[in-house]
């Protein structure tokens, strides 16, 4: 090399533009975009809260250019695809088998995708040809207990900063999940007017085939939570990199969880009771003080209200009423008309409701729609996830 040999940072600001300059990732150039970078002495490998990134100085020295470049690339996938606010609740779970479940799911598809060389994995890197084709909650239910690399026979190349994650106020998250959704759809739109193909899995990044089990679990525990009081065991480590010592917050009430049913015709028992089923499951874990099981059609027909303890009872004694047309405004309207407060609304319907799907001040709530059977249904409010199995 002629010159000066350059340091990890310069090592890293030209990985970076090796990447974007390479044709299967130019769709990629936006989300590498997204957050901070920098390079650190007091990070073991390197890591990210799924926004920012950092990487450790000795890490980058010892790793060649391809490694480095399969590296930034892996991080930049862990921010693509959600991964440490969408598995949350794994980490929570066991974090070792978390952070080994995601990294595998990256990795076979960088492995596969390099076999030209231009990224190749470090020999911490875990793959396995066993996990191809799931997602991080199948590959973590099959991971065996233990081992930072959940088991499953590595270490790992990073770390995953939950805790940071954890940190972003309800409003980053969602500017985050704006940014990555926005840098995806131009970066298919570069993609097609350079003449190159980009990232092969780019359609599924635009529509992501999730677990509805898993995004159902994702948007209760994440939306049903707050900050109702602050403890200083848990030091806020936005403030402490500042050079304060602030308290964290913490929440432990949980209010009403509304959940809309649509029993116009077209979802039938064997549905219904297998999504009541995963509710149950996962009250029994974030505990609402309040749930309100609506059955609607053109109006809200029937309103159950569990409390408590009583919430263990939810699938045995509901009782679905309805049976009619189709109208999602009759659920809103009926909470304003009822002053029913609620943390979070959960609708599962076909989604075959026109155009009326209410808006953000109408339902007063973050709202999750639960589709059946209707794939193009596209919800103007809230989010989308498809119910199937």
């Amino acid at each position: 090399m002629f010159g000066k040999q350059l340091d990890a940072k310069q090592r890293l600001d030209k990985a970076i533009v090796d990447i974007m300059a390479n044709p299967k990732y130019v769709a990629l150039a936006g989300v590498l975009m997204i957050g901070d970078r920098a390079v650190r002495d007091d990070v073991p490998t390197a890591c990210t809260n799924g926004r920012d990134e950092y990487y450790g100085r000795a890490f980058v020295d010892s790793i060649n250019d391809a490694e480095l470049r399969f590296l930034v690339l892996h991080e930049c996938y862990h921010k693509l695809y959600r991964h440490l606010t969408t598995w949350r609740h794994l980490f929570d779970k066991n974090p070792g088998k978390a952070n080994a479940a995601t990294d595998y799911v990256i990795n076979i598809k960088l492995v596969d995708d390099n076999a030209d060389g231009f990224a190749k994995m470090p020999a911490k890197g875990l793959v396995d040809e066993k996990y191809r084709g799931m997602d991080t909650a199948q590959v973590f239910n099959l991971l065996p207990d233990g081992g930072k690399g959940g088991g499953g026979g590595g270490e790992g190349m990073d770390d995953h900063d939950w805790d940071g994650a954890r940190e972003m106020d309800e409003e980053e998250v969602k500017q985050l999940a704006r940014d990555i959704d926005q840098a995806v759809r131009q970066g298919a739109l570069l993609a097609g007017k350079t003449g190159s193909g980009g990232d092969r899995s780019l359609q599924e990044l635009l529509q992501p085939k999730v677990d509805w089990r898993e995004a159902l679990r994702e948007f209760i525990s994440s939306t049903c939570t707050g900050n109702n009081f602050s403890t200083w065991r848990r030091p806020n480590r936005r403030f402490v990199s500042m050079g304060y010592y602030m308290p964290s917050g913490v929440s432990e009430q949980v209010g009403t969880l509304v959940i809309g049913i649509d029993t116009s015709g077209s979802i039938g028992d064997q549905e219904l009771s297998r999504f009541l089923g995963e509710v149950k499951g996962i009250c029994d874990t974030v505990k609402p003080e309040c749930v309100r099981l609506l059955y609607w059609d053109t109006k809200v027909c029937r309103d159950e209200k569990y409390v408590g303890d009583e919430v263990q009872n939810l699938t045995s004694s509901t009782k679905p009423a309805g049976g009619g047309g189709t109208s999602v405004r009759c659920v809103y309207e009926y909470l304003q008309k009822h002053a029913v407060k609620s943390q979070a609304v959960v609708m599962l319907t076909d989604g075959y409701v026109g155009s009326d799907w209410g808006t953000a001040q109408q339902w007063g709530a973050p709202v999750l729609w639960c589709i059946v059977g209707n794939d193009r249904a596209q919800p103007t409010v809230g989010k989308r996830v498809l119910v199937d199995d």
